[in-house]
């Protein structure tokens, strides 16, 4: 970023609601945010690489360009977290704005107290443009192994890649689709259930050395979510 350090957190809300909008920017501020307000999606691009925000609350549903198409351009040139709005909540556009390159989502209509919430859970995962590792969490990339706490865990190979796609975005939603393509390098046909034996497994053996809680999270209708904090 290249407004100061030690400043506060820059969040772009690109929103076509005007006092939606308003609503967001104040409880943003009160939270200690600084807020730039877009309801043009054509002045989205311009107002990003002028202002350098450290988040996008990006709405789904924008004039001029939508915001699907705005995330896969953020997504160029940008790894800047970006959480997606949307008022429609079938799976079809849920899936869309993650695959799109999507931290999370948020469906209207929510409380502006989670959104803060959010925007507070998802910046705590990025540092300095990159996401932070897990805490406790060692992923040797070489040796094909992974270590929670300084205990090795006895992981299969697709085990292994799967917690290190889970791993290497935390807080990001994974649908099934998307970790079937990771998990497999040959393009073998799988089902949704082996993917979630998998998840399952992971989670005993994160489990057994000791992590607490659901660290492989469901999110309904969609996949998973890595939560090992």
């Amino acid at each position: 970023m290249n407004h100061p350090s030690g400043s506060s957190k820059r969040i772009l809300v690109v929103e076509d609601e005007p006092r939606l909008a308003a609503v967001l920017c104040d409880y943003l501020k009160a939270a200690g945010y600084e807020t730039e307000r877009v309801a043009d999606g054509l002045q989205v691009m311009e107002t990003f690489h002028r202002w350098h925000p450290d988040l996008v609350l990006l709405d789904l549903m924008l004039p001029g360009v939508d915001g699907v198409d705005l995330c896969r351009a953020l997504r160029t040139d940008s790894d800047v977290p970006v959480i997606m709005v949307t008022a429609r909540v079938t799976e079809v556009d849920r899936l869309l704005g993650l695959e799109v390159g999507a931290d999370d989502y948020i469906c209207k209509p929510f409380s502006p107290r989670e959104v803060v919430a959010r925007v507070g859970t998802v910046l705590r995962r990025y540092r300095h443009g990159a996401v932070t590792a897990p805490k406790g969490l060692q992923i040797d990339e070489d040796g094909c192994r992974a270590a929670l706490h300084g205990r090795w865990l006895d992981l299969t190979p697709v085990e292994f890649r799967l917690l290190r796609t889970l791993a290497g975005a935390p807080g990001r939603v994974w649908s099934r689709d998307q970790l079937m393509n990771h998990l497999y390098t040959d393009h073998r046909i799988v089902t949704d259930r082996t993917v979630d034996s998998h998840v399952k497994n992971l989670r005993r053996k994160l489990g057994e050395a000791g992590a607490e809680g659901d660290t492989i999270a469901s999110i309904y209708g969609v996949g998973y979510r890595f939560d090992l904090e």
